[in-house]
């Protein structure tokens, strides 16, 4: 990955941040948005700058791919997530309200892991990784994916490199990404309790 310009940090880079996807009245998280905001978070992971994150990165991309080729099927019934998810339902097929759920999934575990590190100044990434991941996709994986994920964490950089990979500028880099952490949060716990109804169930 191109090294971020010195008087840039690596959220100046990206297409979409998170606090950017806009949220309606119902809480209707903005299709288009999101998925551009969830393409540029993936490439955090080539920050992170392991091979063995392409794993991570593979899944999540394959999911963007499953809901965003629903939205492209059926745009006037996909303006924003949970509508994409009824009108797809009513169809009797699932496969972008499943690829929206291990997406979700996917964020979460992102997310939970950079609160847990911005929380937590001492605590290095793979730590931060780890936790999150037994608390979000562990459960849902299988023995054989499983050692992939633990492959991945262990070979998360120390958490100085990390920080100053994502810029010179650490007080700007602290500020953005805590607003990002915060953007991300709100979005997922949106989408996670539509997911829990039972109209967005399979």
């Amino acid at each position: 990955m191109a090294a971020v310009p010195a008087d840039q940090t690596w959220f100046d880079t990206i297409k979409r941040s998170f606090a950017d996807v806009p949220i309606d009245a119902e809480e209707g998280v903005s299709t288009t948005e999101f998925l551009e905001a969830a393409e540029a978070l993936v490439t955090l992971f080539d920050v992170l700058g392991s091979v063995a994150f392409n794993t991570v990165k593979s899944d999540l991309l394959g999911n963007i791919k499953k809901v965003r080729d629903r939205q492209l099927a059926a745009p006037t019934e996909s303006e924003t997530l949970q509508a994409l998810v009824l009108n797809e339902l009513k169809t009797k097929k699932h496969t972008a309200t499943e690829g929206l759920v291990w997406l979700v999934r996917g964020l979460d575990f992102t997310v939970q892991a950079l609160r847990n590190n911005i929380e937590n100044a001492s605590k290095e990434l793979s730590d931060s990784f780890r936790d999150a991941y037994g608390q979000t996709l562990k459960p849902h994986h299988s023995f054989i994916i499983k050692p992939l994920f633990s492959a991945a964490m262990s070979a998360t950089p120390y958490r100085a490199d990390f920080y100053q990979k994502l810029g010179q500028d650490q007080a700007k880099v602290a500020a953005q990404l805590e607003k990002e952490v915060a953007a991300l949060e709100k979005v997922v716990k949106i989408v996670k309790a539509f997911q829990d109804t039972k109209q967005a169930k399979w």
